[in-house]
């Protein structure tokens, strides 16, 4: 139907061990978002041997390469894939493993951004399409606002993408499987701080404290009922209290003054996220005041809700099915409570964040993504990168093979 010459993928694969050094040179030295100078000189350096224009420095660290297809067409298409490693340790004894300390890929951003770059000397060398394609490495996906920098940078205006896409590897889903989906992919994400002060004293005399941590621990149950008894249950949202600071490990007899609670909220409709904010509020204020103790909160909105365009979901999962066969497109992977800036992309111009098979059977398998032991799997750089390509090929075909 779109394809009129080799396969996108069967191409990739031929470079297959090159790619695969690529992606392991990346996974030895993570870079955190905004930081991620070698990380964005490697991409240059092979943009550049490929005879590739790109333009770097966009939001901060991000990079945007451009190539024009055979034919002269006003239409283009964006393709994004992210740069940023996470702050962890990594794990194991992988030859390839970070050099970095408290610094890992442990997302697969690497395989991300190794994809993309196969996908552009795919797309450089055949050059099979009609218009233009921007090819988008961002900085910063963590968290950090990667996405949005790039956008405040002028990124739409400068580059001037009708609609794009984005694909994240997806332990569990098998290699060469493609999942894509109209609607709510990734969940918001939304930050939280919680700093509780009381009196702190002898551990021998309670009485004549207000112990921080006693509060810190009635604020961490009680804020499980918010999801369980404010929100509906054809609803999906999730508070997760992950981290507690309070006293020193070295002062076992000591009552601090004052804790912190860290956390996150996931929901994909914003009368949730207010919802669990307002809730939030007056639960951490009523539970302090109950025990004598102030409490405050801080809650940050990172991330909105990743939600995929119904027309171009459909394009996607057409075109993954011409390339991979029917049987090899998932219309139905439920959506994550995980976030993805991605979104902000998404507000502004028409696209879908599809997700790709990552197990195939080898030791990375198991490991789910942000785990000290999880490693991107490079048989799936010929998928990612040829069904990149065959997005461009589908949607800017040229006029000799359009239906």
């Amino acid at each position: 139907m779109f394809f009129s010459s080799d396969h996108p993928s069967e191409v990739i694969r031929r470079w297959q061990d090159d790619y695969t050094r690529f992606r392991r040179d990346l996974h030895a030295h993570p870079e955190l978002g905004f930081e991620e100078h070698r990380t964005a000189q490697r991409i240059s350096e092979r943009l550049t041997a490929l005879g590739i224009e790109h333009h770097t420095g966009i939001g901060k660290t991000g990079i945007v390469a451009v190539i024009h297809g055979l034919e002269a067409s006003p239409h283009s298409i964006g393709l994004r894939a992210d740069m940023d490693a996470l702050s962890m340790q990594e794990e194991g004894d992988r030859p390839h493993a970070s050099t970095v300390p408290d610094r890992m890929h442990g997302c697969g951003h690497d395989g991300h951004a190794t994809m993309l770059l196969a996908c552009a000397h795919y797309l450089q060398e055949t050059r099979r399409f009609a218009g233009t394609v921007y090819l988008i490495f961002q900085p910063a996906e963590e968290g950090r606002g990667g996405g949005k920098a790039m956008m405040a940078d002028g990124l739409f205006e400068r580059f001037p993408v009708e609609r794009l896409f984005a694909l994240h590897n997806w332990p569990g889903l098998p290699l060469g499987k493609v999942a894509v989906s109209p609607g709510p992919v990734m969940a918001a994400c939304d930050y939280i701080t919680i700093d509780i002060e009381g009196h702190g004293g002898h551990s021998a005399l309670p009485h004549l404290t207000v112990d921080p941590v006693l509060v810190a621990g009635h604020i961490i149950v009680a804020a499980q009922s918010i999801v369980a008894r404010n929100i509906s249950p054809f609803d999906h949202a999730v508070v997760s209290l992950c981290g507690v600071q309070a006293g020193n490990m070295d002062a076992e007899n000591v009552i601090p003054r004052t804790a912190r609670l860290v956390g996150t909220v996931r929901a994909f409709r914003a009368e949730t996220q207010e919802r669990i904010e307002a809730r939030l509020r007056e639960l951490v204020t009523s539970v302090a005041s109950a025990f004598g103790a102030r409490a405050t909160l801080r809650y940050n909105r990172i991330d909105p809700a990743t939600i995929n365009d119904a027309q171009q979901a459909r394009f996607a999962a057409c075109v993954a099915a011409q390339l991979f066969g029917e049987e090899n497109v998932v219309h139905d992977l439920e959506p994550s409570m995980g976030s993805e800036d991605f979104s902000y992309m998404l507000q502004k111009k028409p696209g879908a964040y599809l997700r790709i098979g990552q197990d195939g059977g080898g030791e990375q398998d198991g490991f789910v993504l942000h785990n000290s032991r999880y490693d991107f799997n490079d048989a799936a750089i010929p998928y990612g990168a040829g069904l990149l390509a065959g997005l461009v090929e589908a949607g800017l075909p040229l006029s000799g093979i359009r239906d």
